[in-house]
């Protein structure tokens, strides 16, 4: 079973396959790029793995989930709401509704930096997108192993190849980036 569903679905439900959650490692190549002053909004934050990644590495970070939770009687969706004041995203999207997360990060006019399949930028829908608004990519060298729902990060693989998807990160449209596994993570993964 690949780790994140990879095709379209009802945006407004979690989708049990988009519960994936993405290793600290994985923001080891953007790192470098992202602005220090900025505080990170992490719109799809589950368990707060890619928070506690950019704390960790001395960011101002705060996560909601992409349904978001209820203040008040109002749920917070990410897809109608937004906090009042960040300066990014960074996020791995639930990628059963990556278009139309592409298309929202867009909307909002923040930079971004989004963890998606790598055949994403040769779909028309993202290329439409991209072409219209402007994109950078940071290309990994080897494939992410997400922490599985209901397995953990025991009998985790990679699937298939991602990148970082972004839009007024990076120095250049182009970027190569090493994934380096840390060695608590490398004990429970087997790399493709």
């Amino acid at each position: 079973m690949k780790p994140k569903i990879n095709r379209a679905t009802d945006m407004n439900v979690s989708q049990g396959m988009d519960r994936c959650m993405t290793p600290a490692y994985a923001l080891d190549p953007l790192l470098p790029y992202i602005n220090s002053s900025w505080t990170f909004w992490e719109p799809t934050a589950g368990t707060g793995n890619i928070v506690k990644a950019l704390s960790a590495a001395g960011h101002s970070v705060f996560g909601t989930d992409i349904l978001g939770f209820p203040v008040g009687n109002q749920p917070l969706n990410f897809f109608t709401w937004q906090p009042l004041q960040f300066d990014a995203l960074i996020t791995n999207p639930p990628y059963s509704c990556k278009y139309d997360f592409l298309a929202r990060c867009y909307d909002i006019g923040k930079p971004f930096a989004l963890l998606v399949p790598v055949e994403m930028i040769g779909a028309q829908a993202a290329q439409r997108l991209m072409e219209k608004h402007g994109v950078e990519l940071l290309l990994l060298n080897r494939r992410v192993n997400f922490e599985m729902p209901n397995k953990g990060w025991s009998g985790s693989s990679a699937q298939f190849p991602v990148l970082w998807l972004c839009w007024k990160m990076l120095p250049s449209p182009i970027v190569y980036g090493r994934l380096t596994p840390r060695a608590a993570e490398q004990n429970v993964m087997e790399l493709v």
